[in-house]
Order: C-alpha cells, then sequence, then structure tokens
C-alpha cells in the first residue's frame, strides 16, 4: 500500500536524541515551524489546476505565503 501523505520528519528511536534537553514546548514549536515550511514549500509548487482543485485562489496562496514561519 502507498502512503499518500509524505513527512519530512525524521523521528529517531534512541532515548538520547538532540531534543532531550529541550523543554517540550520548543520542540512542539520546531516541529510546528518545521510543518509549515514544508507545506507552503508544497503549496508554492501548486499549479492553477491543483490550487483550483483545493478551492484556494492565487491571493490566498500569496497571503500564505507571505507569512513567516513562526505565524
Amino acid at each position: 500500500m502507498e502512503r499518500t501523505l509524505s513527512s519530512d520528519f525524521v523521528f529517531e528511536t534512541n532515548s538520547s536524541n538532540a531534543t532531550s534537553g529541550l523543554p517540550l514546548r520548543m520542540v512542539a514549536a520546531l516541529f510546528t515551524w518545521q510543518r509549515r515550511m514544508t507545506s507552503r514549500r508544497q503549496l508554492a509548487r501548486l499549479d492553477a489546476r491543483l490550487l483550483a482543485d483545493a478551492g484556494i485562489s492565487e491571493a490566498q496562496r500569496h497571503a500564505e505565503l507571505s507569512k513567516p514561519f513562526w505565524r
């Protein structure tokens, strides 16, 4: 079975991973920011037909792509 959604996250199974010293809220924020950057990168690659299929206008796409990663 093929996966339809991809994830750019790589999770380590080792208990001594790089995020073990960071507060949980900070780790959650970092993952949220990475997810936003990834989804906006994918949004930027959509052509007009795919935007129309998703119900997204060019103005909405431009507004989303103009946001900084933390918003």
